[in-house]
């Protein structure tokens, strides 16, 4: 009898044990399987696929600004008619010499696809230059973060890469004809005031905005588009990256 009693109670025990722990279990499995899964990059890891990313994404953007209308067919980078010229354009289109503004614009523009090719050393210099700090400051930072330590290292090089290739250009795409003869016009007019623009200096400038606006394009890309992320060291460390930013 004894014996029968010890025996129900343990199957109670037992019993009540499993209706306890069935919840708890499957509390504990959910727990493992929503685990972050997020494989962490060694600091190696960051710095190359951070690398890697930049090359990409400058290679990209000044591909498509070195295209014939890399430049002009885009508005977000597209080279206008100097601002403070806005009255020699308007004046000269006023008088039925529009057509002029027109190839000087053009000019302009063709001027910057002919010498954004030049930016694709440089960058890469900056890149490889890059330390481990550097690389994680930028990885974990905003989503321009990239672009701004490029603008910021390569500035000063562009200019005096860009701008005798934007002078040679202006004169091969006949833009610093074209300015002359537009500006030759427009002084000739009674009691206007004379003008004599550096193109070389606006173009550059212009060229040099136009290119960081299309990379800073490239990087939210790969920041915020997982198929952008094409290779396993871009994916590992750009997956992490976006665990930490959210």
């Amino acid at each position: 009898m004894k014996k029968r009693i010890v025996l129900l109670s343990t199957l109670s025990i037992l019993l009540f044990s499993c209706d306890t722990m069935q919840p708890l279990v499957g509390e504990l499995g959910r727990a493992i399987l929503e685990e972050p899964t997020t494989a962490v990059p060694t600091e190696f890891e960051m710095g190359s696929g951070l690398k890697e990313a930049l090359i990409k994404g400058t290679k990209k953007g000044v591909a498509n600004l070195s295209v014939e209308g890399g430049f002009l067919d885009n508005p977000m980078v597209k080279i206008p008619f100097p601002e403070e010229y806005d009255k020699v354009a308007n004046t000269l289109r006023d008088i039925g010499l529009g057509n002029q503004i027109d190839q000087v614009e053009l000019s302009l523009n063709r001027a910057a696809e002919d010498a954004v090719i030049e930016a694709s050393p440089l960058f890469v210099n900056a890149i490889t230059s890059m330390t481990i700090q550097d690389a994680q400051e930028i990885l974990f930072g905003g989503k321009n973060a990239a672009t701004n330590f490029l603008r910021a290292k390569t500035t000063d090089d562009l200019i005096v890469a860009f701008s005798p290739k934007i002078s040679q250009s202006l004169d091969q795409v006949n833009a610093t004809k074209y300015w002359s003869d537009v500006t030759n016009v427009y002084n000739k007019i009674p009691f206007v005031t004379k003008v004599d623009g550096d193109l070389t200096n606006y173009v550059t400038t212009k060229t040099i905005d136009g290119l960081f606006l299309k990379i800073a394009q490239e990087e939210e890309e790969i920041r915020e588009n997982p198929i952008e992320r094409t290779s396993s060291i871009l994916k590992k460390v750009f997956d992490y990256a976006a665990t930490k930013t959210k």
